[in-house]
């Protein structure tokens, strides 16, 4: 007696294309869907069966429901000059109303009520075209990370341009600032001049009361003066450390 028709939808209905390089594992996909209005289970077998990993193997589709099968062939040194032979067939049945039991009821069943359909595989390897194609996009991603070039044809990155195109400006502000270090040093002499002065002018004039007083008023504010300015020199050197910093980063 005939085998009865499977009820299946495979897709691909005839063969199984796996495409390399195959120095890693590739994976195809098995589309079985079930069209009616009864479960049916379902087998995944191969004459190869150390060459593939299927998952799932087995299983039951509800009524019009469908199951994606993958299968995986195992990596492998592959010849463009040797023909695939292996094959893998889809074996399924329809579910018993009653069944508990996947198992069981492919054990009790009889060959009338299988149905199997048969693919073959085939192994490709990518095109020439496509492998130029791939070249092309990966040059362009790496010439697009490449730093941009001088006039001189030299490859500087922006932050390297950045530091040239300030470098007038930075050794103008370092020559400023060592002419305010030099300053403020010279201010520091002074002002020590001025208090050094000032304690000798007063063991000397100790007996004449109200030009003392002048005299300690006048040099009070002379040191004042000179406080100020130091202090306002020492801001002005910070404000330009910091910017000598950012432009140094």
């Amino acid at each position: 007696m005939a085998r009865p028709e499977q009820v299946l939808v495979l897709e691909p209905p005839h063969e199984l294309r796996f495409r390399g390089p195959f120095t890693d594992v590739v994976t195809a996909t098995l589309k079985l869907g079930n069209p009616t209005d009864r479960n049916v289970c379902f087998k995944v077998k191969t004459t190869a069966p150390r060459r593939y990993c299927v998952r799932p193997n087995s299983g039951v589709i509800d009524a019009g429901d469908s199951v994606n099968v993958s299968v995986m062939l195992q990596p492998f040194d592959y010849d463009p000059n040797e023909k695939s032979k292996h094959k893998f067939m889809v074996q399924s049945m329809l579910a018993p109303y009653d069944m508990t039991d996947t198992e069981g009821v492919w054990k009790e069943a009889k060959p009338e009520e299988l149905m199997d359909s048969k693919l073959r595989c085939a192994f490709e390897m990518p095109l020439e075209n496509d492998k130029t194609h791939e070249s092309e996009s990966h040059q362009l991603s790496v010439s697009s990370a490449c730093p941009v070039k001088t006039e001189h044809g030299a490859a500087l990155p922006k932050s390297a341009t950045s530091a040239a195109l300030d470098d007038g400006e930075v050794k103008k502000i370092m020559e400023e600032c060592k002419r305010l270090q030099m300053e403020v040093q010279r201010l520091r002499e002074e002002n020590q001049q001025i208090r050094e002065d000032d304690g000798l002018r007063k063991r000397k004039v100790t007996s004449v009361p109200a030009p003392q007083s002048s005299s300690m008023a006048t040099s009070g504010m002379r040191e004042e003066g000179l406080s100020t300015r130091l202090l306002a020199l020492c801001v002005l050197l910070f404000v330009i450390g910091v910017i000598v910093g950012k432009l140094a980063l």
